[in-house]
């Protein structure tokens, strides 16, 4: 099983998921625009009537916990025959919303994404895809946050903000998966910034030429 936000929403990419026998769970935001609002319309149109002319497994969760309330309602159904591009996506199968509402010291917030998915009907397994994802990635936005100041960073002219957060990405899996190394992600970022052979260590090489 394969979750990846709207940035690794392409076709190839896809592709390659299928061909080494895995699933996908994919999030769809601006990058692919008609696809999204395709989906959108579909789950707006059978809203309307409860879906009562559609097969749609719905889901819903409430946490609690630090002064925060979050209710999540996960909903799914079968790509529909006449979804734009349909046929350009190896193995799509369903289309998935997930509608959040957060409560968190005195502020609401409200929140629809929208998915692309090879997995069958099954609401709950794409509620566990969805759930694991946005998990792993407040882990990292808060490492990136933590050791790049990502939060803070101002690039935004053409693609550079994507380009750059890729690059902090990459940076991050290096620095995490460096062995025998007992200090922070931080420490080890700026220990590599001042040190050449620890930076070649870093990534991979055997010397600092």
């Amino acid at each position: 099983m394969v979750t990846i936000d709207a940035m690794g929403c392409q076709k190839q990419i896809v592709r390659q998921i299928r061909d080494g026998g895995g699933d996908y769970v994919i999030g769809l935001k601006g990058n692919q625009q008609h696809l999204q609002e395709a989906a959108e319309q579909e789950f707006s149109k059978h809203m309307e009537d409860d879906f009562a002319h559609v097969a749609c497994r719905q889901h819903h969760t409430q946490e609690q916990g630090h002064g925060r309330t979050e209710e999540r309602s996960y909903y799914q159904m079968k790509v529909p025959l006449d979804l734009s591009s349909r046929e350009e996506w190896d193995g799509l199968k369903t289309i998935g919303m997930v509608l959040s509402n957060t409560k968190c010291n005195g502020k609401v917030t409200d929140e629809g994404r929208y998915y692309i998915s090879s997995l069958p009907l099954s609401v709950k397994r794409f509620a566990e895809a969805v759930r694991g994802h946005w998990g792993i990635e407040n882990s990292l936005h808060w490492t990136l946050d933590v050791t790049f100041d990502e939060d803070q960073s101002r690039i935004s002219k053409d693609h550079g903000a994507e380009n750059i957060g890729l690059l902090r990405r990459i940076a991050v899996s290096l620095l995490k998966h460096h062995r025998g190394d007992k200090h922070s992600i931080r420490q080890r970022r700026l220990r590599a910034g001042w040190d050449h052979e620890y930076l070649a260590e870093i990534l991979g090489k055997t010397d600092a030429s």
